[in-house]
C-alpha cells in the first residue's frame, strides 16, 4: 500500500486527484493508495445531504471563506479545515473483501486504535457512521467517515479533528446529526499532524493486513516503481 501525505490542498484539487488515481486503480496502473491532506475551509454534501443542515447563507459562508462542493459519497452535510487530518483510500476491494459495512468498520478500528494511543476511548455506534467518544457525557464525534465505491474501488474517506477549529461546525448540522463534535485539542491532547498520520497509517495497514511502500522507495523488482511514479506525477501535478 502506497501511503502520501500532500500537506494542504484545496477540495477540488484532491478531488481530481482522487478521480484519477481511482481510474488508475480500476485499470490496474497503480497498487492500494492512501492519501492524507488537509483542506482549507470547506462544507461537503453527500449524495444523502439536506441542504436545510446547512444552517449558513451563502453570503455568510464566503464572507467566512468557507467554500461549498456537492460530492458522490455517502452521507450528508459535513466539514473540513486547517487542523483535519483526512484520509482518502483509493483501495481495490476485491483484494480484501466486497463488503461496504466490512469496509466502513475497518476504517473505524483504524481511528478507534489510534486514539487509544492517545488514552481517548473511542468507539463505534450502531446506526452511526463514525467514530464517537464521550464529552461530559454526551457522545461527540471525533472522526467524520463517508465513502464512494466504484466497481470496488474506494474514494473519498475520513476526517479525524485533531486541532481542528471546531466553531466552524456552527455553520451545519453535522452528518445530519444534532449532536456535539470534539477533537484531540479539545480533549487536552496536544500531538502534531505528523505523529497522527503515523499512527493511522500503522493502523490502517495492520488492519487490512498490508504492508507500506514507505512512501515511494524504489521496489522495481515486482513493477511497483513505475506505478508509484505514475502516483507522484499526478500529486505533483495537482500541487502545481
Amino acid at each position: 500500500m502506497d501511503i502520501r501525505d500532500l500537506g494542504a490542498l484545496d477540495y477540488r484539487t484532491a478531488l481530481e486527484l482522487q478521480e484519477r488515481l481511482v481510474a488508475e486503480r480500476k485499470n490496474g496502473l497503480i497498487g492500494d493508495t492512501l492519501l492524507f491532506v488537509e483542506h482549507p475551509h470547506v462544507l461537503t454534501l453527500g449524495r444523502n445531504a439536506h441542504s436545510e443542515n446547512v444552517l449558513a447563507p451563502p453570503e455568510v459562508l464566503e464572507s467566512t471563506g468557507i467554500s461549498l462542493h456537492e460530492t458522490n459519497r455517502g452521507g450528508d452535510v459535513t466539514y473540513h479545515g486547517p487542523g483535519q487530518v483526512v484520509g482518502y483510500p483509493i483501495l481495490d476491494l476485491t483484494g480484501y473483501k466486497r463488503d461496504v459495512r466490512w469496509y466502513v468498520c475497518s476504517i473505524e478500528k483504524a481511528i478507534v486504535g489510534t486514539l487509544a494511543e492517545y488514552g481517548i476511548g473511542a468507539r463505534h455506534i450502531d446506526g452511526l457512521t463514525g467514530v464517537w467518544t464521550d464529552v461530559d457525557g454526551r457522545e461527540a464525534k471525533i472522526a467524520a467517515i463517508g465513502v464512494h465505491i466504484s466497481r470496488w474501488v474506494t474514494s473519498h474517506g475520513f476526517a479525524l479533528n485533531v486541532e481542528t477549529d471546531l466553531t466552524y461546525f456552527q455553520y451545519i448540522v453535522p452528518c445530519g446529526l444534532a449532536k456535539p463534535v470534539t477533537s484531540l485539542r479539545a480533549l487536552g491532547v496536544n500531538t502534531s499532524r505528523q505523529e497522527v498520520i503515523a499512527k493511522l497509517s500503522r493502523h490502517f495497514l495492520k488492519i487490512f493486513d498490508r504492508e507500506s511502500l514507505n512512501y515511494g522507495r524504489s521496489d522495481a523488482a515486482d513493477g511497483r516503481e513505475h506505478r508509484r511514479g505514475n502516483v507522484d506525477e499526478v500529486a505533483e501535478e495537482a500541487r502545481r
